[in-house]
């Protein structure tokens, strides 16, 4: 099933996740910590209580996060505030519809910018996530690979697969924080 059948087929809990999970893994990004989105997967066990409240603490903190800009990242720094921007204060159907489709697609358009070997554009993440990957290059194919298992994890566990989405998110931002300090070192030379 493509990625984006997968986002059709979603409950709030799963479109939630999924684009907390994109947003997670693009942190780095934003200059934020491993913990700053820990009170949202908190908020994502319970019924959307204080999810707002959480929401615009997290605003706070990367908002206010010194962001390394340098080296041609600027719209990889500036997708990953959308991402951030969009989060829904109210955790409920279409707002959350809409922030795991933004997310969905930047996350992808970030790993492609930030692949050398990539050449394609926003047609090329728009045909990953309807399923035709050919010529996506390991780092977008990898992403996209991580998008499903959030959103199958949670389809098939509900909240108990929380955990593991946790840890798929943790995977990818190690992932983007490594090519992202690869870059740095190889604009510095």
């Amino acid at each position: 099933m493509s990625l984006v059948e997968l986002l059709a087929q979603a409950d709030e809990r799963g479109l939630a996740a999924s684009g907390l999970a994109c947003l997670d893994r693009c942190v780095p990004l934003l200059g934020g910590d491993d913990e700053v989105l820990r009170p949202l997967w908190a908020g994502l066990v319970d019924e959307g209580e204080d999810w707002g409240e959480r929401v615009v603490k997290v605003r706070g903190e990367l908002g206010s996060a010194d962001v390394d800009s340098g080296s041609g990242a600027e719209e990889v720094v500036l997708l990953a505030r959308r991402m951030l921007d969009a989060v829904p204060v109210e955790r409920s159907g279409d707002g959350l519809r809409e922030w795991a489709d933004v997310c969905s697609v930047a996350a992808l358009r970030i790993h492609q910018l930030l692949d050398p070997l990539d050449a394609g554009g926003d047609d090329s993440v728009a045909a990953c996530r309807a399923g035709r990957t050919d010529g996506a290059s390991h780092l977008v194919a990898a992403e996209l690979r991580r998008q499903v298992v959030v959103l199958e994890l949670l389809a098939q566990h509900g909240s108990a697969g929380l955990r593991q989405a946790l840890g798929v998110a943790t995977e990818g931002r190690r992932v983007l924080r490594a090519v992202v300090s690869r870059r740095a070192r190889g604009a510095r030379r």
